[in-house]
C-alpha cells in the first residue's frame, strides 16, 4: 500500500458503495444475509451510523461503522437485552460495526488502520468502551486486538458471532503496539481527514491551555500573548487586585530568591480569618490538582469504588481511573434536565454506602450548573459514614461564597471541601489552593505535605488577595455581565443549536447534529488566534458538538464572536463542497 492512503468520514457519495460492498461480503460471500436483487445491503441503523472510509486515490478500500451511544439503540439490540449482560447500558459504549475491506486489500494494513481510526473517533467523543460482534472463526484475531468476549454467542444467517467488549484506551494501546511500525510508516504520507488528532496525547489528563502553543511554551515570543485570546482555559479575565500587583512588584528579586515560610503559616492564618474556619482544618497546596493527587493517593487503592458526575472536571476521572485504578461509576447529568444535578438521584446512588468516595464539583465544570448547599448537605447526611465526600468549590464565588459546605467539612469526618484560589482571585499562574477537612483528616494530609508547598510569590499574592475582598466581589459581579453579553453575541450567529450560560466564568455552545463538529469549530477559530475548548473528549453526553467559552473582557469577547462567525461561515462553505480525492490533503498530526 502506497503512502497515498486517505482516512475520512464517509460522504453521501460513499454510501452506495458501502451498501454494495456490504452486500458482496455479508450476503454473497458469507451468507449472513439473503441475497437482495438490488445488490445492496442496508439496515435500520444506516441513518445513525457514522462511517469512516479508507481510500487510495479514487479507489475506496474499506470502511468501518460506529454507532454512538446518543443514538439510543445498537445493532446488538437484535440479539441482547439491556439487562443481561449489561454491556449496552454500562459506560455508554460505542458500537464498532461491520469493519469491511475489499478482498484485494485484506492483507494490507487497511483493517487495523480503520479500527484505529474508529477508536480515535470514539475517544475524541468521550468514548470509554466499545462493543462489537466478531466472527467466531476469527476470535483469536479479536482477542489479540484486546477485545474480550462477554459470554454471548449469536447467530445471523450462516455466520456465528461472539459479542465482544473492550476499553477504548486499552484497545488503542494494543493496536498501536501490534501495528505501531506500520502506522508510523503510513503516517508520514497519510491523508488523515478526521476531526481528531492521529495520535493520542501522552498519558495525562487533558486540560485547556492549548493557547500557550500559539504563544510559545519556550517563552521566547511572549509578545504573542497580546494577539491570542485564551478562552480555552478558565483563567480570570481580570488582573489581581492592585494591592496584589504592588506586593509582587515591591521587590521581585527578593521574593524570587527567598525561601517561603515552610508550612505557609501566614496563608493558613489568613484563610482561617477570611473564611471563619479553624486553621487546623486547613491544608494548602500548589493548586487543586496538587491536593487531589496528594489526598486521593492516600485514601484510595485499586480496590476502591468511586462515584463521579458525568460530565465533570476531568482530573478526577484521570486520577481515580488511570493513576490509581479504582472502579469508577458515573452519575450522568442529562441535557434534557438542563445538566442540573438531581439530589434525589444522587441520594439513590449513594445511600447504600458502596462508594468509598463521591466527588461533586459545585458549581460544576463544564456544565456551569450549581446545586444548593442545603440540598447537598441533606444527601450527605443521609449516607453511611464509610463514604467520603469531596466537594470541589473552585467556582463558588460566582454564585455565593456563603453557600459553601466548608463549615460542614471542618466538623464532619466524611466531608472535604477543595477550593482553588487560582480562578477566583486571578492567580492561576501562582498555583495556590486549599482544602477544608475535619482536623484529623487535615492533620493526616499535612503529615504527607512536603515543606514549602506554596511558593513565596504565591503566598504573598494569596494573602494580599484575601485581604481585599471588595475588589474581587466587584470583578465577579462584572463577570456575570460579560457572560451575558458574550452569550447574546453568540446567540445571534447562524449555525448554533443553543447557547447555555450557567453561573460561572464560562458558557457552552452546542452545534446542531447536522452541522460541523465541535473539533472543527475549535480548529477553525484557532486560525483567528481564538482558542476555545472542545468538550467532546470529556463525555459522550456532549455528542461531539459542544464547545466551552471562557468569559473574557469586552474586546476579547467581541473577537470570540467574530472568530466564531467567520469559522461557521467557512465550515458551512466547506461542508457544501463534496470531499474527493483531489481536495486539499491534510497530513496526520499529533
Amino acid at each position: 500500500m502506497d503512502h497515498d492512503l486517505q482516512l475520512r468520514a464517509a460522504t453521501p457519495d460513499d454510501h452506495d458503495w458501502i451498501h454494495e460492498l456490504r452486500h458482496r461480503v455479508y450476503a454473497e460471500e458469507l451468507g449472513q444475509h439473503p441475497v437482495d436483487p438490488s445488490g445492496r445491503l442496508r439496515d435500520g441503523l444506516d441513518g445513525d451510523t457514522v462511517y469512516l472510509v479508507a481510500a487510495r486515490g479514487e479507489t475506496r478500500i474499506g470502511f468501518v461503522g460506529l454507532t454512538p451511544p446518543w443514538v439510543g439503540r445498537y445493532s446488538l439490540d437484535k440479539y441482547l437485552t439491556r439487562e443481561e449482560p449489561p454491556i449496552l447500558t454500562e459506560e455508554e459504549p460505542f458500537e464498532i460495526r461491520i469493519l469491511t475491506v475489499e478482498e484485494r486489500w485484506r492483507s494490507t494494513a487497511a483493517a487495523p488502520l480503520l479500527m484505529y481510526a474508529a477508536l480515535r473517533w470514539a475517544a475524541a467523543r468521550g468514548g470509554r468502551r466499545v462493543v462489537a460482534m466478531g466472527r467466531t472463526e476469527l476470535l483469536d484475531m479479536y482477542l489479540a486486538a484486546g477485545l474480550r468476549p462477554v459470554g454471548r454467542t449469536v447467530r445471523s444467517g450462516a455466520v456465528s458471532f461472539e459479542v465482544l467488549s473492550g476499553s477504548v484506551a486499552g484497545l488503542t494501546r494494543t493496536v498501536a503496539e501490534r501495528h505501531g511500525r506500520t502506522l508510523e510508516r503510513l503516517r508520514a504520507g497519510l491523508d488523515w481527514r478526521l476531526d481528531v488528532p492521529f495520535a493520542p496525547r501522552a498519558d495525562g489528563c487533558e486540560h485547556g491551555g492549548a493557547f500557550f502553543s500559539a504563544i510559545g511554551t519556550d517563552f521566547r515570543t511572549l509578545t504573542r500573548r497580546h494577539e491570542v485570546v485564551a478562552a480555552d482555559v478558565l483563567d480570570a479575565w481580570f488582573p489581581p487586585a492592585p494591592e496584589v500587583r504592588a506586593v509582587l512588584s515591591e521587590d521581585p528579586g527578593w521574593s524570587a530568591r527567598t525561601s517561603p515560610p515552610t508550612g505557609a503559616e501566614g496563608l493558613l492564618a489568613e484563610l482561617a480569618r477570611a473564611r471563619g474556619l479553624p486553621s487546623e482544618s486547613l491544608v494548602v497546596g500548589a493548586g487543586s490538582s496538587d491536593l487531589i493527587f496528594r489526598a486521593f493517593g492516600r485514601w484510595l487503592t485499586p480496590g476502591s469504588r468511586v462515584l463521579l458526575l458525568d460530565p465533570s472536571y476531568g482530573e478526577y476521572a484521570h486520577v481515580t481511573e488511570r493513576v490509581i485504578g479504582c472502579r469508577v461509576d458515573r452519575l450522568r447529568l442529562r441535557r434534557e434536565d438542563g445538566w442540573l444535578l438531581d439530589p434525589d438521584r444522587l441520594a439513590a446512588a449513594t445511600r447504600s454506602g458502596e462508594y468509598d468516595l463521591v466527588v461533586v464539583v459545585n458549581p460544576n465544570n463544564p456544565t456551569g450548573r450549581h446545586a444548593p448547599a442545603d440540598a447537598l448537605r441533606a444527601v450527605i447526611e443521609a449516607t453511611p459514614e464509610r463514604t467520603r465526600w469531596w466537594i470541589d468549590e473552585a467556582y463558588l464565588g460566582y454564585v455565593a461564597p456563603a453557600d459553601s459546605l466548608a463549615g460542614l467539612a471542618s466538623v464532619d469526618p466524611r466531608v472535604v471541601v477543595c477550593t482553588s484560589l487560582s480562578k477566583m482571585y486571578a492567580l492561576s499562574g501562582m498555583r495556590a489552593a486549599y482544602l477544608v477537612a475535619h482536623r484529623d483528616t487535615a492533620g493526616e494530609l499535612r503529615r504527607w505535605t512536603p515543606p514549602w508547598p506554596v511558593s513565596l510569590p504565591a503566598q504573598l499574592a494569596a494573602v494580599t488577595a484575601l485581604r481585599h475582598p471588595a475588589y474581587y466581589e466587584e470583578r465577579w459581579a462584572r463577570t456575570a455581565v460579560l457572560r451575558r453579553e458574550l452569550a447574546a453575541g453568540l446567540a445571534q450567529l447562524d449555525g448554533l443549536s443553543s447557547v447555555d450560560e450557567g453561573v460561572a466564568n464560562f458558557l457552552t455552545v452546542t452545534l446542531p447534529p447536522d452541522g460541523p463538529s465541535a473539533a472543527l469549530l475549535v480548529g477553525e477559530c484557532r486560525r483567528h488566534d481564538v482558542y476555545l475548548r472542545d468538550l467532546s473528549p470529556m463525555s459522550p453526553s456532549y455528542e461531539g458538538r459542544t464547545v466551552r467559552f471562557a468569559v473574557r473582557d469586552t474586546a476579547e469577547n467581541a473577537r470570540i464572536v467574530a472568530a466564531c462567525r467567520s469559522a461557521l461561515d467557512a465550515l458551512r462553505a466547506r461542508m457544501a463542497v463534496p470531499v474527493t480525492s483531489g481536495a486539499p490533503a491534510g497530513r496526520a498530526s499529533r
